[in-house]
């Protein structure tokens, strides 16, 4: 999404001449998966996060642009919305201490940023939804200065012809509309990307496909929007309902959304991307100057640039990636299920968990996919987004055959951790970061505490403190913002706090007091 494009305007010509492009790119990829002119396999992972800005108060700062500036560095960028950054962490070989590399980056990284941001009376928030924000916050007014969301926002506007409407019946019921796509910018992710080769792809989507929902059920941290308690991880609903180019008339007729888990097992990369020019009508038509078919016959490698750009207006919770570096093109599968947050080490513990498994679970004789319904998949993912900690979803019985409704807990516990082990072990990650972080994720699943579950209980907690809803709201994220900071993974955080005032970001000024 950080990516700058021109827009200067669009014609009939335009929409045409990306249309012809889509289709040589399209066969482009053909031919350079047939002639396996892809890059040899190098165990190479990417983390990309999602922030929030808030002030002391706890509320949102529409304040992107200056804080960037203050940073000055290419690792962070804008998102969607002027309350959004992104961070980038370098490329890194899976292997040895990566895990702990990641950790000491990330938090140097952050730190830095945030002392930027407090220059301008603002501070950093790794949450997957900030609570504090209101349907006022997210308008067209307050898209980041960026040409490509602007043209965005218009076509997807357009596509829709109507206001996009969010209607979400979770332990609370929103109903809100937008004329913009900016509910979007609500939704802030963790993006796990692992470069594969073509014959490893289908099985590496695959698997993360069928954990998706055990990574939800775990990692969700977003249950708050625009006021409302709504589901453990609010993401997947807000971000398909605001994304949502279907007038109810398509929806009716079983026209896909843009935001998608998707409804089939793969065998290979190039479904995914046939799809998506088969499904989803061009958002963007701004075409490169390159010809893609010319370019293979010279002996070249071309960028696709319009595949990947229609690429990135499918949001499919697990992306192909194609992209090419110094001139030799590779694949990826860009995770995007998890909420950022809550702290650097939750992150990494989430990170481990994931590739650990992926790997476990792509080399097994009879896969998962084989015997767990794409259906049943999907279903838990719903499942898992509503529930989270407390989600049961259904599951291959281990040796019996058929499918059980099991705890997540209880299946992470038993029978995923000790596969994340093993895929760990043969990624080559050092063994003390290997039972670090998977230590993480087994102590959240003893005391069933995950970000959500904090999240809500602290705003109970506010509530009987004596505070109104909109006062608890902020209070908890100050606090949640005060124990991120300080580092101490989610499933160690105290919910009460002192009696009286909740507790402010240390060294600013009490914006809320209680009653």
């Amino acid at each position: 999404m950080g990516e700058k494009v021109a827009a200067d305007g669009i014609d009939l010509a335009d929409r045409e001449r990306y249309r012809r492009k889509l289709h040589e790119c399209l066969a482009g990829l053909r031919r350079l998966l047939s002639e396996r002119r892809f890059d040899r396999p190098r165990n190479l992972i990417g983390l990309e996060i999602e922030l929030n800005l808030a002030g002391a108060d706890g509320l949102p700062r529409m304040m992107n642009s200056q804080v960037l500036e203050r940073i000055a560095s290419r690792d962070f960028q804008t998102e969607l919305a002027r309350c959004n950054l992104e961070v980038n962490i370098t490329p890194h070989r899976l292997s040895g201490r990566v895990l702990d590399q990641l950790a000491e980056e990330l938090r140097t990284g952050l730190a830095y940023a945030d002392r930027k941001a407090r220059e301008v009376a603002a501070r950093i928030v790794m949450i997957g939804i900030l609570p504090t924000l209101t349907a006022a916050d997210l308008t067209a007014a307050n898209l980041s200065a960026i040409d490509r969301y602007v043209l965005l926002d218009e076509q997807m506007r357009a596509a829709r012809g109507e206001d996009f409407a969010i209607d979400i019946q979770g332990v609370e019921h929103l109903v809100s509309r937008s004329a913009s796509i900016a509910p979007e910018a609500a939704c802030t992710s963790v993006q796990l990307h692992l470069q594969v080769t073509p014959a490893r792809f289908a099985a590496v989507w695959n698997a993360a496909q069928a954990v998706a929902a055990v990574q939800v059920a775990i990692g969700a941290n977003s249950p708050f929007l625009f006021g409302r308690e709504l589901w453990c991880e609010s993401r997947p609903p807000v971000f398909q309902q605001s994304t949502d180019t279907r007038a109810p008339e398509l929806q009716a007729q079983g026209v896909r959304p843009r935001t998608w888990f998707g409804e089939r097992w793969i065998g290979s990369a190039y479904d995914l991307f046939e799809e998506n020019l088969r499904y989803f009508p061009p958002l963007l038509p701004i075409s490169g100057p390159q010809e893609p078919l010319r370019i293979l016959d010279e002996g070249g490698v071309p960028d696709l640039a319009e595949l990947v750009l229609h690429n990135g207006t499918v949001y499919r919770w697990n992306r192909p990636v194609y992209a090419v570096a110094d001139g030799v093109p590779h694949l990826r599968v860009e995770n995007r299920v998890l909420p950022a947050g809550p702290t650097v080490a939750d992150v990494i513990a989430n990170t481990a968990f994931y590739y650990g498994l992926v790997r476990a679970l792509a080399e097994e004789p009879r896969p998962v996919w084989t015997r767990l319904p794409f259906a049943a998949a999907a279903a838990n993912f719903d499942t898992a987004s509503r529930y989270g900690i407390d989600a049961r979803l259904h599951w291959p019985r281990p040796g019996r055959g058929g499918i059980a409704e099991v705890p997540a807990v209880r299946l992470v516990r038993e029978e995923l951790l000790p596969r994340a082990a093993a895929g760990l072990d043969a990624w080559g990650v050092e063994p003390a970061d290997r039972d670090l972080y998977l230590g993480i994720i087994e102590a959240r699943c003893t005391r069933r505490v995950n970000g959500a579950s904090w999240q809500a209980a602290a705003f109970h907690h506010a509530l009987r403190q004596g505070l109104d809803r909109d006062a608890a709201l902020a209070a908890m994220t100050r606090r949640y913002s005060e124990l991120m900071h300080a580092g101490d993974p989610v499933h160690t955080w105290p919910v009460a706090w002192a009696a009286g005032a909740p507790p402010a970001v240390p060294g600013a000024r009490r914006t809320v007091e209680s009653a």
